[in-house]
């Protein structure tokens, strides 16, 4: 089967090309199944539910976030009963919402999907590779292909973990710093990895944000507005094939689609 993971959702501008590219993306790639880091959707950072709905409707199966899922309150109207919006699993026992769940394609094969936050350069919350283990040891009782979402900020912490699962899960996806990186691998044990697999939304921008804005906020050292930039669209993210038999990845390939469709 063809997993297609993608990166930061940014804004409105990130929203409207996956609007108009996805289901063609789908249909090309022979897409089985799609994951999305979405928690900068609404306004460049959060979500809400009128958001996650159209995120929903434009051929996204599960929704996962990080550290500013919290960001707009809107969020809490859904976030303990919509199965397909995940949080970071690590966050401690009692927080609102879930950090992993097992969803179907539409041929019927289950696909368990894992949100974890890091620790290096963030808010020290729960240990990730911990609550994976715990997490991943509880989902294996019903479906064995696994994904999981590391949202951090520090490629030592990705890789660790990548390697801490690898045999464990189909895949290790980075996210959270809005840059593809280019050290997509299937790692000996046969799961898939990349440190980061990007950002969808304006590049003319600085990590989706109007460059104007981020460059006063550098040379000024003060608080600036920094609206979310509007131009040069793209969807980046990351297809992985996972051998149905085994739940081991074929292969992993780092993707990008523009507007004007080149890939």
């Amino acid at each position: 089967m063809k997993i297609l993971f993608i990166g930061d959702i940014v804004g409105s501008a990130g929203r409207e090309i996956i609007k108009e590219g996805l289901g063609k993306i789908r249909e090309r790639e022979k897409i089985d199944f799609v994951i999305a880091n979405a928690e900068n959707a609404a306004g460049g950072s959060g979500l809400t539910v009128r958001v996650v709905e159209e995120l929903l409707a434009s051929n996204i199966d599960c929704i996962t976030s990080g550290d500013h899922i919290w960001s707009k309150k809107d969020i809490l109207k859904i976030i303990d009963i919509e199965p397909r919006l995940l949080r970071p699993a690590n966050y401690p026992a009692g927080v609102r919402g879930t950090g992993s769940t097992i969803l179907s394609t539409k041929d019927g094969i289950k696909v368990g999907i894992l949100n974890l936050q890091g620790r290096v350069f963030m808010n020290p919350i729960e240990c990730p590779f911990r609550v994976a283990s715990f997490e991943i040891e509880r989902m294996k009782k019903e479906v064995d292909i696994i994904v999981v979402d590391i949202h951090a900020e520090a490629t030592s912490e990705k890789q660790a973990l990548g390697h801490w699962l690898d045999g464990k899960v189909s895949a290790v996806l980075g996210t959270h710093t809005h840059t593809q990186t280019a050290d997509e691998r299937v790692l000996p044990q046969g799961t898939a990895y990349i440190t980061d697999v990007g950002m969808t939304g304006p590049f003319e921008s600085v990590l989706g944000r109007t460059i104007d804005s981020v460059l006063q906020r550098f040379l000024t050292s003060t608080p600036v507005r920094m609206d979310v930039a509007e131009d040069d669209l793209r969807i980046q993210g990351a297809i992985i094939e996972v051998d149905e038999s085994n739940s081991k990845a074929n292969f992993i390939k780092r993707f990008e689609y523009r507007e004007d469709l080149s890939i």
